[in-house]
């Protein structure tokens, strides 16, 4: 589903803040860990597209990512740690766009705008949201449609109880219904039993784990990787 060939990525005039040689991440659920600073944002960044490797090759479904863009991006919902979206645009219109990049009714905003708890500020522009509300903002249009493959950075922080149980739920049902999610999260207690992989990050090295059946010892490993020994 998603392929990483010989990916570098370095910001100017630094050092390679990811070396990802040849990864293969499947459909179902792959965690995404290791200490803070290991590189694992700028990973989630590189796949959604949002940064552009200074070596190698990102495909997703088979299509290249920058050389098929169109067919590479389709399929993806991007919800980055800190909620990046144009300051000007109401909710509704950036969800609305999102409903019309995917193919789908636009109909299907304002259920996404409710699911999330916006429908009272869907008319307000993102610059006069508060921190939490942009990142429901986010999820929002996340939720539109039925995108096979969720790159997901934190998605839990400071989130209450409800609204983490909706996205618990929707990553579950995804992966479910064959879908793929990548989720980076230092609270990944909700998510351990349904994860099919990992995948750690550790001084920009990354590497996919085979997580073991058994609890007690898929728990230690995940520590472990989090920990990022």
């Amino acid at each position: 589903m998603i392929r990483l060939e010989g990916v570098r990525f370095a910001y100017p005039g630094g050092p390679d803040v990811v070396d990802a040689h040849d990864l293969e991440v499947r459909p179902g659920l792959t965690l995404l860990l290791g200490p803070n600073g290991a590189g694992k944002s700028t990973l989630l960044r590189l796949i959604a597209g949002v940064e552009r490797p200074r070596e190698g090759r990102i495909s997703i479904g088979g299509h290249d990512l920058w050389d098929a863009e169109v067919a590479a991006r389709q399929p993806i919902a991007y919800v980055p740690e800190q909620p990046e979206l144009t300051p000007y645009a109401t909710i509704e219109e950036i969800v609305r766009l999102v409903c019309r990049l995917r193919r789908v009714s636009e109909d299907e905003a304002a259920v996404a705008i409710e699911r999330v708890g916006l429908t009272g500020h869907a008319s307000r522009s993102i610059r006069q949201l508060s921190q939490g509300q942009r990142r429901r903002a986010v999820l929002a249009a996340a939720w539109v449609g039925q995108p096979s493959v969720l790159l997901l950075d934190e998605p839990l922080e400071a989130m209450d109880r409800a609204m983490r149980d909706e996205v618990i739920e929707w990553i579950r049902e995804s992966v479910t219904q064959g879908r793929g999610a990548i989720v980076a999260s230092h609270d990944f207690d909700d998510l351990a039993e349904m994860a099919a992989a990992a995948l750690s990050v550790r001084a920009g090295a990354a590497t996919m784990h085979v997580l073991p059946d058994d609890a007690a010892a898929r728990g230690g490993l995940l520590d472990s990787l989090a920990r990022g020994a």
